[in-house]
């Protein structure tokens, strides 16, 4: 009967193998990598495109845009026109994975 030796196998193999060096380098802070990157400043750059757009439409929605300014109207349309271009961004459609 012939028994063989797991041990002696993984050791045999081992010899076989190379290895390259592996080069680490610093990363920086997760603000600079994020939201400095490429995709990053296309997002803030939809979000504020966003905000300004929820902002014209409100302006252009009322009959008379001077008087009784809400400021949470103003912010509610602003805060949706940003997580549109937010969305827009993002979404998996917009990185091409539908």
């Amino acid at each position: 009967m012939l028994v063989f030796n797991s041990n002696m196998y993984i050791f045999a193999c081992m010899d076989k193998m190379e290895f390259k060096k592996l080069e680490i380098q610093p990363e920086g802070s997760w603000v600079k990598r994020t939201l400095l990157s490429q995709h990053g400043k296309k997002t803030l750059l939809y979000i504020g495109l966003g905000a300004v757009a929820g902002l014209m439409l409100y302006f252009l929605s009322k009959e008379n845009p001077t008087s009784n300014i809400s400021i949470g109207e103003l912010a509610q349309n602003m805060f949706f026109g940003g997580f549109f271009g937010f969305f827009i961004t993002n979404s998996p459609c917009a990185r091409g994975k539908c």
